[in-house]
């Protein structure tokens, strides 16, 4: 505005400012009219709130018996009739902590959105704490098993949790145990449990909210959403509106411009402090990518905020809260439905080789060698630039994290997991425990890396349980780190021979990852490198088909040299300058390369045979979609697929571009990579 620097004088002032500014009336009635009136009116005002200030959960009847019917007849269907007590203790202890602090109702809807997307064909995956409530195992949330390793046989139900072998993996993953049969049918035993505490989910009183985080397929997303609104009535279910701040950089940008048209010149301390002062200012409104908030059928979203359509766009049709979440968290219920790869990846693994992904063994060794040499895949380490073979593998493919596996070696789930809480750590992986292990003061086995196994180690160590829990938590939240330990803390911990490095490891934590939330993420990484491993043509086609965007098409095709001279490219602008667009081509070339030095073939755009977005097995080689040309969007992939794959001839391009609706852009393109052979461009005869 061109009249910005001549503003009124309208702020809030000072106590002292206000009485100058009615000095005028003489000291004791300016002391009157500015502080002892508006405190009597003050006093005359009843305490309101702008939020319902009462909890409002939606109501289902019966949840509380229906939770414990679903969990009892689940664990009953795998352990037997006569349940062991370790499974009837914990299921009771969380049961009785659920459904005597209402919370039943979260884990019933979350149970009917998770069954809902399998029906459908689609799996779901959890997120952050909620594997550690084995209520949540058992009606279905999560696959996470948190009880402590045991053997299970699915046939006969019959279990170990007491036998010297089993104990000694107290703390570790069952998965890891050896292959045994069952002593009672023959058969191989399954290798359950994680030992994750159900404290770290709900408190040690099993009071805290839960917060329940679901990753459905990216594909499913909107289908989840909907039957949320069929489950509570469109009228009570609302996305969760978010408002946008002005960033750091912006408002660096915003000062630039205001001085430079001013022709001031300032100081760095003068320029900060304005960019500070515009720093988080609204910028506009959102939508949680996930977040739907539901009001009980009782109430109206009146009751507890307005609502608008996010950014002022009325055409979109989407209805948001205007408050943002937080101001609502301890009103309202909002449901975490997160669109994710992994239930995608899972959809087409399952189709394409006809293998159920739970099928897939946690503890196969060549899949493990894959973490810390690329050898199994039949390729060397300088073939694909990397000393590790886990190129499109969630949480492992990085180059941060390749090099921490480098460096730690890990050779079993249990180490995977330390790998996985220390890379997302804050400060607990360097200058922390990758100086403890190359010091040798201990292994990766032995750090710290996810916060449960702090609560874990204390008790084990002889700790009260609810300072071990104390412990934990002020550590995972950085409050050791900031404030150091409470008083008796570390007294208490070198009573009970906690060792010097442990303590000082505790003190550099600023941040801790959920070990539950590892597990989860981890599967999934397994499952991935088995694919990878056991069916490479299915493994890359389902990969590009998920995350292909990227794909460079010409070093697809052209081979490994190409490929290789490309990747060359895309590093060398990446060391001059780094931007999101090369490091996505990178990471995508990277597996072109990989797939291509291992001897598997990439085969060209054809009509008839070529998908719109789908990468297919063809021959035992992948067949590229139309998508994979730069340029080609979804629609027009879809078009082309639908105008081609069911044999439809041709006589002419001009025909085909008829039929399928596509640019003549799109046309030239595919001429270019001869996808159209030898189709004249018309379908008029010339006879001269």
């Amino acid at each position: 505005f061109g009249d910005a620097d001549t503003q009124p004088p309208l702020y809030l002032r000072t106590t002292d400012e206000m009485l100058e500014e009615f000095s005028y009336l003489g000291s004791a009635k300016a002391r009157e009219i500015v502080i002892d009136n508006p405190n009597r009116i003050c006093d005359m005002v009843e305490k309101i709130s702008p939020v319902n200030p009462n909890k409002c959960p939606p109501v289902i009847e019966n949840s509380d018996q229906e939770l414990r019917d679903i969990c009892y007849r689940k664990a009953h269907e795998m352990y037997g009739e006569d349940l062991p007590k370790q499974v009837s203790a914990r299921l009771e202890k969380e049961l009785n902590s659920i459904i005597s602090n209402g919370y039943a109702v979260m884990y019933i809807i979350a149970q009917k959105l998770v069954w809902k997307s399998n029906e459908d064909g689609y799996l779901v995956g959890s997120r952050g704490s909620v594997g550690s409530s084995f209520v949540a195992t058992m009606s279905g949330i999560t696959e996470v098993n948190p009880l402590h390793a045991h053997y299970l046989c699915k046939h006969c139900q019959y279990s170990d949790f007491d036998s010297d072998l089993v104990k000694s993996f107290s703390g570790r993953s069952g998965c890891d145990m050896p292959d045994k049969l069952c002593p009672r049918c023959g058969k191989p035993l399954s290798k359950e449990g994680f030992d994750i505490p159900f404290e770290t989910f709900l408190g040690f009183k099993g009071n805290k909210e839960p917060d329940i985080d679901l990753n459905f397929s990216g594909e499913y997303q909107s289908s989840v959403h909907r039957y949320t609104e069929e489950l509570f009535g469109k009228a009570n279910v609302f996305k969760a509106g978010t408002v946008s701040g002005i960033q750091d950089k912006t408002a660096y940008g915003y000062v630039r411009k205001y001085l430079e048209e001013r022709g001031r010149t300032v100081n760095r301390a003068e320029e900060n402090r304005m960019t500070l002062g515009c720093t988080g200012v609204k910028r506009t409104t959102g939508q949680h990518p996930g977040g739907m908030v539901v009001v009980p059928d009782t109430y109206e979203i009146y009751d507890f905020c307005p609502i608008q359509h996010p950014a002022d766009d009325v055409a979109g049709g989407l209805l948001t809260t205007h408050f943002e979440f937080k101001y609502l968290h301890d009103t309202l219920l909002k449901l975490d439905e997160l669109g994710h790869d992994m239930p995608t990846f899972y959809k087409y693994f399952e189709e394409y080789t006809g293998i159920p992904v739970d099928s897939i063994p946690m503890n196969d060794p060549k899949v493990y060698s894959l973490l810390t040499s690329p050898e199994a895949l039949g390729v060397t380490p300088e073939q694909i630039d990397s000393q590790t073979g886990t190129f499109g593998i969630p949480e492992m493919g990085t180059n941060f994290v390749r090099g921490m596996l480098v460096e730690a070696r890990p050779k079993n789930f249990s180490e995977l997991i330390q790998i996985s809480g220390l890379s997302h750590g804050t400060d607990v992986w360097t200058g922390n425990a990758d100086e403890l292990i190359r010091s040798g003061t201990c292994t990766i086995a032995e750090v710290i890396g996810c916060r449960d196994s702090i609560m874990l180690y204390l008790i084990r160590k002889g700790l009260e349980p609810k300072m071990a829990f104390d412990i934990m938590e002020a550590v995972r939240k950085g409050k050791v780190a900031k404030g150091g330990f409470k008083d008796g803390w570390e007294e208490a911990m070198r009573e009970h021979d906690v060792p010097d490095w442990y303590i000082e490891s505790c003190r550099k934590i600023k941040y801790m990852f959920p070990k539950a939330h590892a597990v989860a993420y981890l599967m999934s990484a397994i499952r991935l490198m088995w694919f990878k491993l056991y069916h490479p043509q299915a493994f890359y086609a389902v990969y590009f088909t998920v995350r292909g965007d990227d794909i460079d098409y010409e070093a697809a095709v052209g081979g490994p040299a190409v490929a290789r001279a490309h990747m060359n490219e895309v590093t060398r602008r990446l060391r001059e300058e780094k931007n999101a667009k090369d490091e996505d081509l990178l990471v995508s070339l990277q597996l072109v390369n990989e797939m291509l030095v291992r001897g598997y073939e990439f085969l060209p755009i054809q009509l008839g045979k070529s998908r719109g977005t789908r990468y297919v097995v063809e021959d035992d080689k992948v067949r590229l979609p139309f998508s994979a040309l730069k340029g080609l969007g979804d629609a027009a992939a879809d078009a082309l697929e639908r105008a081609t794959i069911d044999g439809q001839e041709y006589l002419s391009v001009e025909e085909l571009q008829q039929a399928s609706g596509v640019g003549a852009s799109i046309l030239d393109r595919l001429r270019q990579v001869g996808a159209l052979g030898d189709l004249p461009e018309s379908s008029q005869v010339s006879f001269f």
